[in-house]
């Protein structure tokens, strides 16, 4: 773990907590909606959180440019929870 509590992945690249997952999915949700979302928790399911799909769209597009991953369609499309999609972010920085 480096200063600021990530791991190092391969040496070179910082690898976010889970906490720091779901804190930077939280803050980015709330920048997007303009709604607070910084208590949501990852079994929370993404319908509840009443985010259209063009925001989540904007979502998920930051969290794509902020770890340079991309995440297919078919990998979102079963996608129900905060979790779940947490999952997917994890599985392309792993």
């Amino acid at each position: 773990m480096n200063a600021t509590g990530m791991q190092s992945v391969n040496g070179d690249r910082v690898r976010p907590t889970r906490e720091e997952l779901l804190a930077m999915f939280c803050a980015t949700a709330t920048e997007v909606v303009e709604k607070d979302f910084h208590a949501v928790l990852e079994p929370t399911p993404i319908a509840q959180l009443a985010i259209d799909s063009l925001g989540m769209l904007e979502i998920i597009g930051s969290l794509e440019r902020r770890f340079r991953i991309q995440l297919p369609d078919e990998a979102l499309a079963g996608v129900e929870t905060i979790r779940d999609l947490l999952d997917e972010v994890e599985k392309r920085l792993a």
